[in-house]
């Protein structure tokens, strides 16, 4: 991919850690003295500031308006300018009401996703120490140009990309951008091989931190050609993704509206042409028509539907930022998942030790210092003070170390330091091992060019010099190696052998040696560890695993979710994690050097068939989530630092860290883990389900009663008869009594057996065939009740207002005792979980005091066209509900019946 694999400067691609530093000043046309003034003036107009874009977003009304763009608002908002038109103002009014009501409640859902650009912006340094026409000078960090030479101090956050010219222990905090837990230790040579960011070594990045130590480099570019530049450029590129479930809703309103403008114009020829009807007349009962199909509740119905979602997954340590993202993770199929504090603890730990005489195993899986020791061999949990060996090692790897264990004021135990030396403290108090009479007389800090540390301390009374660093070189200064014996020659070949085991394991190694010192030695230096040398034995350590994300990768590989791993750490590393954690397809991890030269379609492939991913930036992760959509997958990604966020905006389901995730991510992601648990990812799924079907529910309650109210409108056109309902009553039902009841339906629980389900697929309708016929057989049900309650009426000679009351409390009353038959979809309906849901009595309650409201309310009676009913009409009415409910119930029974059998051929 162009510019991944080179660093952008004035448009150019320049492999500049592949150069060494004498051409890399010469390229950019600098020297160790530093731009002169006037140079980068110049510079500073053709480059422009080193600063990110500002982009703009939409203002609030523009947002506010585009919520009215929707097929069904344009039929209700073609309603309201007929009904004006007409001179119905108080039609007019509720129609208008109805919809800006809609737009409201979207335009409070909406979240800017702004806000994740700002984060970006605010994650560059302010300050930079520059060196200008051989003086040094604290700049704004905006006036930085190509070919300024930069100082860093400890604590900096470096200002702009830099090729780096002279190093000192210099070790960087890079997780923002590679996702790597540990810190990086930088040199100044030229590196020959193509490599990906995190092994670019003798570079500085804009936004990262200086660890230790101290350096100077040259600026390689500036604002937006940064890599942190760079993702800003990809995060402001990618689109918002529309949901399944909006996408399944916008179906849905184009389909109803063209079947409404279709019925519509078929009625206005038929009654011009046959009955004659006066214009206004016509009109006024096409407007009925348009109200009754349009099911104007349903956004709002929905909404709820979320927000409950919302409201049961924050509980639950999942907070939802956008509404929809509660149904789409109900249709997950892929989960992309960071590794470092999603996966694992983010808490670098010590699992085995290896000595001379044998390995140990050490448990526990985070900082706090709780675990026993145990033979790796026998499996006897052991007594650290009864191996000398073991001692004379835990003394070496505790003293001989910058880190400190502490335990915060709300009971964490935290490191304060280099993570890889807090698991050596945290493994030392584990031991129980204590050594408070050492002295520390001298040290020799821990230098990248020679990978190791050492101090001078007097223990017993007697002088040693203590060592921790890289195995491979203590392996060279050692001349002997310690154990319960005593001290023996050194065997190379059996600790590389053992080490080479370990490795593959995914286990990073640190070793310790000591050597005697004379009593009067106040001193070290690096020629003292020449010869006499010791070797005491090897930490091999890890980020552990989440137990509990174990668990929770199994339930979703049941539930039909593919796990994928995407990380900037090393393959092998990722590969014995995935193995830990249970990931089906382990044994080979994709590197992002095999993905840089991958086309799409290749890459697409390599997506879809390898779940382990290593040493990836943040173009690949967002490359491969793109891959994944392009195969039709619904994917979640999560990730924590600035580097995860194209990804996460680009994801159907962006997921961040809220403990450890920058503000970054959690503004570009869908949902934020308040535990950054994957388990909690889980559980989502679990609630994203249960919603779904919810509003599946809903949507099959709500539908037969927009069609029973069209066809009473249809039929009494095709007959030329008075329509039995006006369109505020019609409102009436859709917007008052439909919503009360779908809200009992939002608080059914999770179906047994939900989590065993393969994800639907995203193409799915919400509306399958059975679903289209369950609304054609309970809208016309109920539609031929009302026809025959009204010729029964006319027939006792009852007025019109009379007859449309008895009407409308059937039509409710039908919507009641179907509000059960959609509990379940393919069983009976009334069972003890029933008595559960407080959500339907409540719904029950509400609903017949609004009846009684517009029945027995003079003014409600005024403006809806409704009297009181005797109770003999509402016993009438319930009898009509109850015989759709048993019919309902008997569909259901027959159709179970056919699929068992058509199952079984």
């Amino acid at each position: 991919m162009p510019g991944h694999d080179k660093e952008r400067r004035g448009g150019s691609a320049i492999a500049w850690y592949r150069l060494d530093a004498g051409a890399v000043l010469e390229q950019l046309q600098s020297g160790e003295h530093g731009l002169d003034e006037a140079d980068a003036l110049e510079r500073g107009e053709r480059y422009g500031p080193n600063q990110l874009p500002e982009r703009a977003g939409r203002p609030a009304w523009l947002k506010f308006i585009a919520h009215f763009n929707d097929v069904l608002i344009y039929i209700l908002l073609a309603a309201a300018v007929l009904t004006g038109v007409m001179g119905h103002w108080v039609d007019t009014v509720v129609i208008l009401g109805v919809v800006v009501i809609n737009a409201l409640i979207g335009f409070y859902q909406e979240n800017s996703a702004e806000k994740s650009l700002q984060g970006i912006r605010g994650m560059l340094s302010s300050r930079a120490h520059v060196v200008r026409g051989g003086g040094k000078r604290d700049i704004d960090a905006a006036e930085l140009v190509p070919g300024d030479i930069v100082t860093l101090r400890p604590g900096d956050r470096i200002p702009a990309d830099l090729r780096l010219l002279e190093v000192h222990n210099l070790r960087v905090e890079e997780a923002i951008l590679t996702g790597e837990s540990t810190v990086v230790t930088k040199q100044r040579d030229a590196i020959a091989d193509e490599v990906m960011i995190g092994d670019r070594t003798n570079l500085a990045y804009s936004g990262t931190t200086v660890s230790a130590g101290t350096a100077t480099g040259v600026v390689i570019a500036i604002g937006e050609q940064t890599e942190l530049g760079h993702i800003n450029g990809m995060l402001a590129a990618v689109e918002v993704q529309q949901t399944p479930l909006l996408l399944q809703m916008q179906r849905l309103g184009k389909g109803i509206l063209y079947l409404i403008l279709v019925v519509m114009a078929l009625l206005f020829v038929f009654s011009v042409v046959l009955h004659d009807l006066p214009i206004g007349e016509l009109l006024l009962a096409l407007i009925s028509l348009a109200v009754a199909a349009v099911p104007e509740g349903l956004p709002a119905i929905i909404s709820i539907i979320l927000s409950m979602g919302v409201q049961s997954m924050a509980r639950k340590n999942a907070i939802i930022r956008k509404l929809p993202t509660v149904e789409t993770l109900g249709a997950m199929t892929v989960i992309c998942s960071d590794k470092t504090g999603t996966l694992t603890m983010n808490e670098m730990t010590v699992k085995a030790v290896l000595l001379a005489d044998g390995g140990y195993l050490v448990e526990g899986e985070s900082y706090e210092p709780v675990g026993a020791l145990s033979a790796e061999a026998s499996g006897e949990v052991l007594d650290p003070s009864g191996l000398p060996a073991m001692t004379q090692f835990i003394a070496a790897v505790h003293l001989c170390n910058d880190a400190q264990l502490r335990q915060g004021d709300d009971g964490r135990w935290q490191i304060i330091g280099a993570p890889t030396a807090g698991a050596l403290q945290v493994l030392a108090a584990k031991t129980g091992l204590r050594f408070d009479d050492a002295e520390l007389i001298d040290k020799i800090p821990f230098d990248s060019a020679y990978k190791y540390q050492a101090t001078l301390h007097r223990i017993d009374r007697a002088n040693r010099i203590l060592v921790t660093g890289a195995p491979d070189v203590l392996f060279a200064m050692a001349e002997s190696e310690l154990g319960e014996g005593g001290v023996r020659p050194f065997r190379r070949d059996f600790w590389e052998a053992e080490m080479a085991r370990y490795a593959r394991l995914g286990l990073r190694m640190v070793a310790a040696a000591y050597k005697p010192a004379d009593v009067d030695v106040r001193r070290i230096e690096h020629a003292d560890l020449g010869d006499g040398v010791v070797f005491l034995g090897i930490a091999a350590m890890m980020d552990p695993p989440r137990p509990e994300a174990i668990e929770a990768i199994a339930v979703c590989q049941q539930a039909g979710i593919r796990v994928k791993m995407i990380t900037g750490d090393h393959p092998e590393t990722a590969m014995a994690i995935g193995k830990m954690l249970g990931m089906r397809d382990w044994q080979d991890a994709v590197t992002g050097a095999r993905l840089e030269h991958m086309s799409d379609e290749e890459l697409g492939r390599v997506a879809a068939d390898h779940d382990i991913f290593a040493r990836t930036s943040p173009e690949h992760k967002l490359r491969l989530v793109r891959a994944l959509q392009a195969r039709g997958e619904v994917v979640g990604m999560t990730g924590d630092g600035v580097n995860d966020a194209p990804a996460l905006k680009q994801a159907d389901v962006g997921i961040a860290m809220g403990i450890k995730g920058t503000e970054v991510t959690k503004e570009a992601a869908d949902m934020v883990l308040a535990d950054d648990n994957f388990a909690s990812i889980a559980r989502a799924v679990t609630e994203g389900r249960r919603v779904y079907d919810n509003l599946k529910k809903t949507i099959l309650f709500i539908l037969p009663t927009n069609l029973a109210q069209g066809l009473l409108v249809v039929v009494a056109l095709l007959a030329g008869t008075t329509i039995p309902l006006t369109p505020l009553q019609i409102l009436w039902m859709n917007m008052a009594t439909s919503t009360t009841l779908a809200f009992g339906l939002a608080f059914e629980p999770a179906e047994a057996g939900m989590m065993r389900r393969k994800p639907r697929a995203p193409g799915k309708s919400i509306l399958d065939l059975h679903g289209v016929w369950r609304i054609g057989l309970v809208g016309v049900l109920i539609a031929g009740s009302a026809f025959w309650l009204e010729a029964w009426l006319i027939g006792r000679g009852h007025g019109d207002a009379f007859i449309r009351s008895v009407l409308l409390q059937t039509l409710v009353m039908a919507q009641w005792v179907y509000m059960f038959n959609c509990r379940i979809q393919d069983r009976f309906s009334l069972n003890a979980s029933m008595f559960s849901n407080a959500g339907l009595w409540l719904a029950t309650v509400v609903l017949a005091l609004l009846q009684l409201a517009i029945f027995q309310v003079p003014a409600m009676n005024r403006v809806f066209g409704t009297e009181p009913l005797p109770l003999a009409y509402w016993g009438i009415a319930s009898l009509i509900g109850l015989a759709v409910f048993v019919v309902v119930e008997l569909e259901k029974c027959l159709v179970n019946r056919w699929q068992r059998k058509a199952a079984a051929a």
